[in-house]
């Protein structure tokens, strides 16, 4: 994108700089509309290039399921876009494709909305971290995690290891757990509704799928392509918030500007996996403004001077970054359960 990048004055509050991004909020319904098409015109063009590959090779077919997972991860980006307002002007519009992506990206919509709505409350926060909103960036500190029962140390090393939290665990939320409300307060009665019927909305769907294709052919295709997609969406929503530069702020610190522009990362991915990402890795810019579409963040991100310093990483330093799960409050850094043993860390 071009532009000269402005300066904002000092603004520790965030308001000049909010208003800076208010020019980017508004939705562009053809760029909208031409997103939704690709998405979705991609994901079932490229699942029925694998049901047409399961007649030669399942191998064949295997081997289109992280194309079919990468469209399915730019859908639930719409998806996430709708549950901010951010797609459409119109709320209904935004509520209806919500619930329309939902459907393929086995995620409810109103309940996943109101959840991530109070990750945008408190990411980051120290104090604020047992509110059970923050699922994507919760860490003990060193000190905490010292303090606990060496039984329970190894549950949480076991928990956070990149292989359960990031490969294991993913398929089994996005598959069975967000099929019923095991995790929403009973007054949630509206999101509690949302979910049963999305399920039911997902059965329907596909037993109509699996009497069409078969049921073996339907497991052989979807499962793969699921377990993919909820792998990488997982990651993407867990790295924004890590990084050796990413920072934790006590509650009586912390403000939304400082948690977006130093508890958010700028993720640096390949320009292909950019596009099937919606441009999600500027998250700093999307915590500043949730508002702001997709498509409209990386000019943001340009235009503005004050995201020059904000935390990067590359795509090798996030995969990396799954291994940071405790914050040293005395350093001023995440860091590894190896890191944390060593003498002179937090305490």
């Amino acid at each position: 994108m071009s532009g000269a990048a402005t300066t904002p004055p000092a603004d520790p509050d965030g308001a000049v700089l909010r208003r800076e991004l208010a020019r980017f909020q508004a939705p562009a319904a053809a760029t909208s509309l031409s997103q939704l098409a690709s998405s979705f015109g991609g994901f079932i063009a490229t699942c029925a290039a694998m049901y047409a590959a399961l007649d030669v090779s399942y191998l064949l077919a295997l081997a289109l399921a992280p194309l079919a997972a990468g469209f399915l991860v730019r859908i639930f980006i719409i998806q996430h876009d709708c549950g901010h307002a951010a797609f459409f002007r119109s709320r209904r519009a935004n509520d209806l494709i919500g619930f329309a992506c939902s459907l393929v990206t086995l995620t409810p919509y109103t309940s996943w909305r109101r959840q991530h709505a109070g990750h945008h409350g408190v990411w980051n926060d120290l104090d604020r971290r047992q509110s059970g909103a923050d699922i994507y960036s919760s860490c003990l500190t060193v000190d905490e995690f010292r303090a606990l029962s060496p039984a329970k140390r190894r549950w949480y090393r076991v928990t956070r290891h990149p292989l359960v939290a990031n490969v294991l665990l993913p398929p089994l939320v996005f598959i069975l757990l967000y099929r019923l409300p095991f995790d929403m307060p009973r007054s949630w009665r509206r999101e509690r509704r949302g979910v049963h019927l999305t399920s039911l909305a997902i059965v329907v769907a596909f037993a109509g799928l699996g009497a069409a294709v078969g049921f073996d052919r339907m497991a052989a295709v979807q499962l793969p392509v699921m377990a993919l997609a909820a792998i990488v969406g997982v990651w993407l929503f867990t790295v924004q918030h890590r990084g050796e530069r990413t920072q934790w702020i006590r509650h009586d610190d912390w403000n939304p500007t400082a948690a977006a522009l130093h508890g958010s990362t700028c993720l640096r991915l390949p320009r292909i996996l950019q596009w099937f990402t919606g441009n999600i890795g500027f998250h700093h810019v999307h915590h500043l403004s949730p508002r702001v579409p997709n498509y409209r963040l990386q000019e943001c991100h340009e235009r503005i001077a004050a995201f020059r310093d904000v935390p990067t990483l590359t795509f090798r330093q996030a995969l990396a970054a799954l291994r940071l799960v405790l914050w040293d409050e005395a350093g001023g850094r995440l860091v590894t359960f190896r890191e944390a043993a060593r003498p002179g860390a937090a305490g």
